[in-house]
């Protein structure tokens, strides 16, 4: 009967696997496209400071450098637009080399251009030939062009394939520890929960089977995929199967405080970031008084944040916040906050006398259906 009720809870689809990163970046987004002019204008500046030695106009030969090195960084950066759909199905020493050889190929036929628009510019006394914004020397500019584009290309190529490689052993790291730790059920949780559903068999079936799939939901959680987000809404439904497993153990020992009609429930988060702070607040707070106490999770929403509050009252002089089990989940947590919005998610903690406050705050980016 357990197993035909389990049955019926609708189970999330497993998320599709993520297609591991392309090294080179996506020169079709208009931030590559700004750092390309940014660049250029900067290469162009410090080439006309330096020359200043040589001559004295400024101003036009910062004119002629800007040009050029835009239309170059532009025509290259559009050339690995198009071409990185394709480079992406090759092995990443194959499309290196392809990469490099297209920017070799760019530069030298935008520099082949820029010498004949020159010529035809020096040719006709009507255009102002002695503003000397293009070159005379044609293959002194041609191949210069491409011995220094080939250097510049292969080193902007291995930078590029390093910072990816470095990018992707930190969040293997991060998500091999954070599945360690998200499969750890403690002990204490699991044998009592057990011992619970054993003392309930007889007295009250119904809840003992209740208390068996709450059980089963919060297993099949903590071995799902670390890196999938779910909705906020299965996240706090998660946690309230929590709190109904440890209520039927505490009793009325332990009250808990629902305050989150506010907080934008079909937005995506990474799973288990509120049931271990609830777990927390039960196992090292209310347990540990004689009396028990009220767990309060109050949520809402700030403009484009969304804060998440978690608070447990604590014995005085505890030291709740630096007990392992407490510190564990709280870097499992901040990791995954990390991983999921790099550098804008953080995990808060005020301790007072007498309670413990865990703050959970995160962007929020719309409300996004979720798939299914």
């Amino acid at each position: 009967m357990v197993a035909s009720a389990s049955e019926t809870r609708a189970t999330p689809a497993p998320p599709a696997a993520k297609a591991p990163t392309f090294f080179l970046p996506d020169f079709c987004s208009w931030p590559a496209v700004f750092a390309v002019v940014l660049i250029a204008e900067l290469v162009a500046l410090v080439i006309a400071l330096a020359r200043q030695a040589l001559h004295d106009n400024f101003w036009t030969d910062l004119a002629g450098g800007s040009l050029f090195l835009l239309w170059l960084g532009l025509t290259c950066a559009a050339v690995l637009c198009r071409a990185r759909p394709w480079l992406q199905t090759m092995p990443a020493p194959r499309a290196a080399m392809i990469a490099n050889a297209l920017l070799v190929v760019t530069i030298g036929v935008v520099s082949e251009i820029v010498f004949q628009v020159g010529r035809l510019w020096n040719g006709n006394p009507d255009v102002g030939a002695g503003l000397g914004f293009f070159p005379h020397q044609h293959a002194g500019f041609v191949l210069r062009n491409i011995a220094v584009g080939f250097i510049v290309s292969a080193l902007a190529l291995r930078y590029f394939y390093v910072s990816a490689e470095w990018k992707r052993s930190i969040e293997q790291e991060a998500i091999a520890r954070i599945r360690a730790l998200q499969a750890r059920i403690r002990p204490h949780f699991l044998f009592n929960s057990m011992n619970t559903i054993a003392a309930l068999t007889r007295s009250s079936p119904e809840r003992a089977e209740q208390a068996v799939e709450d059980l089963a939901d919060l297993f099949r959680a903590s071995l799902s995929d670390a890196s999938a987000r779910i909705s906020l809404k299965d996240e706090l439904e998660i946690a309230r199967t929590h709190q109904r497993i440890e209520q039927l153990r505490l009793g009325d020992r332990l009250t808990v405080h629902w305050d989150v009609d506010d907080l934008p429930m079909r937005t995506l988060v990474p799973s288990l970031i509120v049931q271990p702070l609830l777990e927390n607040a039960v196992y090292h707070g209310v347990e540990t008084l004689p009396r028990g106490g009220e767990v309060s999770i109050v949520g809402r929403r700030h403009d484009d944040q969304v804060h998440i509050e978690v608070r447990n009252p604590i014995l005085a002089q505890s030291g709740y916040a630096n007990r392992e089990g407490n510190r564990m989940a709280l870097e499992n947590i901040r990791q995954r906050l990390e991983l999921a919005w790099p550098g804008r998610a953080r995990v808060e903690t005020e301790q007072s006398e007498g309670e413990f406050c865990a703050r959970l705050i995160f962007p929020y980016a719309g409300d996004e259906a979720v798939g299914g």
